[in-house]
């Protein structure tokens, strides 16, 4: 038996509304909102009292979605501090194919958005780059050149 297909990528917010911004300016499409709580969601994560508010956001696509989740209960946690380097162990970042690299970074700067070191050309396929979003995440972007 094998995977059917990625569902879905989940990622913890504080600022739901900001979350949403972010990623809609970049492209991406709110495809919902919903209010989890009760015992399913206590046995899937695993925490006793779960009630969270969570969106989904899709890419155009429609093949890719990130369900963006803010805890009510239990208080969500900080490992750290939310600017931490790219070569942390575990899930650090989330990569996006864009058409204009410089464009993309531009609209997101409004939102928060920060480049972690510049824009890179990989020979003559890829200009890429990593921003730092909302909440500390890492959002890879790439170009590809013709």
């Amino acid at each position: 038996m094998a995977i059917q297909r990625m569902d879905n990528v989940g990622i913890v917010v504080d600022d739901m509304d900001a979350a949403i911004a972010f990623f809609v300016e970049l492209g991406m499409e709110l495809e919902g909102r919903a209010e989890v709580e009760g015992p399913v969601a206590d046995q899937c994560t695993g925490l006793d009292g779960v009630h969270c508010d969570i969106a989904m956001v899709r890419t155009p696509d429609g093949h890719s979605r990130l369900e963006l989740a803010k805890y009510r209960s239990p208080a969500a946690t900080s490992d750290g501090p939310r600017n931490k380097p790219h070569n942390i162990l575990g899930t650090h970042r989330v990569m996006f194919a864009v058409d204009d690299i410089e464009d993309t970074v531009a609209r997101l700067r409004p939102h928060g958005a920060e480049l972690l070191g510049e824009i890179a050309r990989f020979e003559d396929s890829y200009l890429l780059c990593y921003v730092r979003g909302p909440e500390g995440i890492i959002v890879g972007l790439a170009e590809q050149l013709s």
